[in-house]
């Protein structure tokens, strides 16, 4: 059994889709044991709770430097023996040398199709915000496994969302978080429990049936 911990700051709606799949037995092979927030008062830690979850906070700003934020996450995980890490709205950027200590263990979702709208500064309505300004007609949302480039790891799974005459920024994200990123991370987290996804040259592979 795969113990998940999902990092989150804000309000959590990602975490409440993978407590909905975990409630529906979608995660076979992983275990919600530990939600971590960056924000003491985010919403995301009351989901937890309600679920029966344990919760911690660690808040960057309660450290000197990156490095030491980053020492003590890897120290709070790895006293759970946590398998797989999940961030689910984590606004806090994590330090290179605790990416390359979780290599290919951390994933997380994105509100565009990646290459398209990511990187620094993309987060959030800023990336609805852009796809609006731009004009595309499709967008949607990409699980990727987290490097030290911001949004640069490995694709795992990809889900395009049609972007409609009126959207807003507001409309357009509700829509990509329903349609795209609460299927997409309950999916991608079960495939990782599973054993089923392997990164070779940058690129992901998804074995057909469960190990």
């Amino acid at each position: 059994m795969t113990k998940i911990a999902v990092l989150v700051s804000g309000g959590g709606t990602n975490l409440q889709a993978l407590i909905d799949a975990a409630g529906r037995s979608e995660l076979a092979g992983g275990e919600l044991d530990f939600v971590l927030s960056s924000n003491p008062e985010a919403y995301a830690l009351t989901r937890a709770a309600q679920a029966g979850i344990d919760t911690g906070v660690l808040r960057r700003r309660d450290f000197a430097d990156a490095e030491q934020y980053g020492a003590a996450l890897h120290e709070a995980l790895s006293a759970r023996g946590i398998g797989l890490i999940v961030l689910a709205g984590f606004m806090t950027v994590l330090p290179d040398s605790f990416c390359r200590k979780w290599e290919n263990q951390i994933i997380n979702v994105h509100p565009s199709l990646i290459p398209s709208f990511c990187g620094e500064g993309f987060y959030g309505l800023r990336v609805h915000e852009a796809a609006l300004k731009k004009g595309v007609k499709v967008t949607g949302a990409t699980v990727h496994f987290v490097s030290e480039v911001v949004d640069g790891g490995a694709i795992i799974l990809q889900k395009a969302v049609e972007v409609l005459p009126d959207d807003t920024p507001e409309i357009l994200q509700k829509r990509v978080m329903a349609e795209a990123e609460h299927i997409l991370l309950p999916q991608a987290v079960a495939l990782f429990c599973q054993g089923r996804l392997h990164v070779a040259d940058g690129r992901v592979t998804i074995d057909s049936k469960v190990n």
